[in-house]
């Protein structure tokens, strides 16, 4: 996102947690900062992505000297609903404009600066941060001028990535079981309604073991247990999520947290037999 908001010609400050991936940045032009205050003095415009709300509550409070009134905050972070109220009570402590922003789009869209943007916030804030949003984003989608409700959309949106996945994950993994060339069940659903070209992308890493994260297993399950708590919250039990969320847990435990969350086929398997399936 930041090499992309260079890219289109904006004066870019980066600053990362650890410093180290945020220095090849400088080769786009961006400027690494050495502290979120240094990142956030005299920007018009704050944008955030971290791993959760806690992570990104600590970051603001850390850039709170070099924030003024009336900038921008672009919150961006996964940050499920109990956690997204605290920073817009962060942002109306340092009387900051705040756009809950959360985005749709792994490692590969991100690069190529095409991800879906949620966003809700002041519609007077729009065309002003278009240039911004252009650059990280193919689309944003405006759904309220109320913080919160883009984080409901991304929390409804997600549910249905992780439950996708995990299906993917479980054909596989049964066709393994079960001795099932796992080409003739994609041969099998081809063309037809069943097929998805997702479905594919997450065979083809399962079956090739190259799960190079472009959304990891760690961050998949923070977010399912999001998802959870969401829907307890609003009284919708979520008994898919609920599981979902366990074999991620699970996928960590065995080793592969750092992995594509297509890694959820992993838990398929006891610990010492997750490496054994032929696919």
């Amino acid at each position: 996102m930041a090499r992309n908001l260079c890219r289109a010609g904006l004066d870019v400050r980066v600053w990362n947690r650890t410093r180290a991936k945020a220095e090849p940045l400088a080769d786009d032009g961006a400027r690494v900062a050495e502290s979120p205050r240094e990142a956030v003095e005299g920007a018009d415009v704050v944008l955030t992505m971290l791993f959760d709300a806690e992570a990104t509550s600590t970051t603001v409070r850390a850039a709170a000297p070099g924030l003024r009134p009336g900038m921008v905050w672009l919150q961006c972070t996964t940050a499920g609903l109990e956690g997204l109220e605290p920073l817009a009570e962060l942002a109306r402590e340092y009387q900051l404009t705040f756009i809950d922003s959360p985005v749709l789009g792994t490692r590969q869209p991100a690069e190529a600066g095409k991800l879906l943007v949620l966003a809700s916030g002041p519609s007077s804030e729009r065309t002003g941060l278009a240039p911004v949003l252009d650059a990280i984003g193919a689309r944003t989608v405006w759904v309220s001028e109320e913080p919160g409700a883009a984080t409901r959309l991304k929390l409804v949106c997600n549910s249905w990535v992780l439950t996708v996945t995990h299906g993917a994950a479980e054909a596989m993994a049964l066709a393994d079981g079960l001795g099932v060339d796992p080409q003739n069940f994609l041969d099998a659903i081809e063309g037809g309604t069943l097929d998805m070209g997702y479905l594919r992308i997450k065979a083809e890493a399962i079956r090739s073991r190259d799960l190079t994260p472009s959304f990891s297993v760690s961050t998949a399950e923070k977010d399912a247990g999001l998802i959870v708590e969401a829907g307890r919250g609003a009284g919708v039990q979520l008994d898919v999520a609920a599981a979902g969320a366990e074999r991620f847990r699970r996928a960590a435990e065995q080793g592969h947290a750092e992995e594509d969350m297509a890694a959820s086929y992993f838990a398929s398997f006891p610990a010492d037999e997750g490496n054994a399936g032929g696919a």
